[in-house]
């Protein structure tokens, strides 16, 4: 890696910012979104009077205009108290938000990003299908242009803010769709709300974890969209693809440290203040290795998170491996530091009231979101299959 990230002044006002109003404002209604399936459409607004909504969004567009390290900060912070409403977060900001700015023509851009950073519109990203997952050039959603439109027919699945509510689709959405016979001739769609032929197929009930960010099945049926709303060019979405889901999975990670790092704090407050057999529990070897091992998996995976933000810049590709490499380590770690964190507070670990249960159940969609495990693994060796000597 070229850059190890130094943080600078606005960096370091960002998370004292983010971090305040995590704690006055998102931990205390955590538990019980994640308990009812909700998405808190009030503070998620509120986010964007932070300007957060659209942090690397070009301020011409609305936004704030900050880079990875930014969008890595946020995602740490807000994860740290609670992972399921930042999801929705990362949905917005990264897969919508940033993914047209960086995309999409100016009119695409004046039209739809000011109301984006500002939360008047919520947005998502449509690539995994029912049958298509890790798979995604597979897909067999289609658009077929017909004189001045596009007719969209096809379905997608787990989308996360593709609904609301029990009945709401999200405002706007990015739609991955084929334009052609082969594999790569994918192209990108804008697709509102409303469009007749756009509806909400299901939304998913019961999740593991990430229960405060909505996930749901869209469906296509000969949807009609004007030609303007098409992406960039027809056939080429594949590369824009690639490009952003870098950054989407450098912001997961940062959401697996804000896991890692609240759960070893409850642990290392738990073992000081928990006694068994006259002594406190830190005294015990047992519970030592659970904190000094998290502690140290965290912190290495902390510097792998930031230096790997220091060096991808959100207008060109080129960071596959380490954007990769990141997501694969750190979720894992996450998982693995929330377990431990549950182990060390036993009964009290398994209850809702001292928050590693939660953690724990949202850190395992960190190794399947935004890629598996076992496509890194694959990407990985691909592009490391061409580097003969490591720097």
């Amino acid at each position: 890696m070229e850059n190890i990230y130094n943080p600078t002044p606005e960096h370091k006002a960002l998370r004292e910012m983010v971090r305040q109003f995590a704690e006055r404002e998102v931990e205390p209604q955590a538990a019980e979104n994640d308990r009812t399936e909700t998405f808190n459409i009030a503070l998620f607004r509120q986010l964007g009077s932070l300007g957060l909504l659209g942090i690397t969004v070009p301020e011409e567009f609305g936004g704030s205009g900050m880079d990875a390290a930014a969008a890595v900060i946020v995602h740490e912070e807000l994860s740290a108290v609670d992972p399921g409403f930042t999801l929705a977060y990362l949905a917005h900001s990264m897969l919508f938000a940033n993914n047209l700015a960086h995309n999409g023509n100016k009119a695409q851009c004046q039209k739809y990003l000011p109301g984006a950073s500002t939360g008047e519109l919520i947005g998502g990203m449509c690539m995994s299908e029912p049958a298509v997952g890790t798979d995604v050039l597979g897909m067999q959603t289609s658009a077929k242009k017909d004189g001045d439109s596009y007719v969209i027919n096809g379905a997608k699945m787990w989308i996360t803010n593709g609904a609301i509510s029990n009945t709401e689709l999200g405002d706007i959405f990015l739609v991955y769709a084929k334009t052609g016979e082969s594999s790569k001739s994918a192209s990108l769609f804008l697709v509102e709300k409303g469009t007749p032929g756009f509806s909400l197929g299901q939304k998913i009930h019961d999740k593991l974890g990430m229960r405060a960010s909505t996930t749901a099945e869209l469906v296509f049926e000969d949807c009609r969209i004007p030609a303007e709303n098409l992406v960039g060019s027809e056939g080429e979405a594949v590369k824009h693809m690639m490009r952003n889901l870098e950054l989407e999975r450098l912001t997961l990670a940062a959401m697996s440290l804000g896991i890692a790092r609240r759960s070893i704090e409850i642990m290392n407050r738990y073992a000081n203040e928990r006694h068994a057999f006259g002594k406190p529990l830190r005294h015990f070897g047992q519970i030592q290795r659970h904190i000094a091992e998290s502690y140290a998996e965290y912190m290495a995976g902390k510097a792998y998170v930031y230096s790997t933000a220091a060096n991808l810049k959100l207008d060109s590709s080129g960071n596959r491996l380490d954007s990769d490499g990141v997501k694969l380590y750190a979720a894992t770690m996450a998982k693995n530091v929330a377990d431990r964190a549950i182990q060390v507070l036993g009964g009290y670990g398994y209850v809702g009231e001292y928050t590693v249960e939660r953690l724990w159940r949202d850190a395992k969609l960190l190794e399947i979101g935004g890629g598996t495990n076992e496509a890194h693994h694959k990407n990985m060796t691909r592009e490391l299959s061409s580097t003969l000597k490591l720097d």
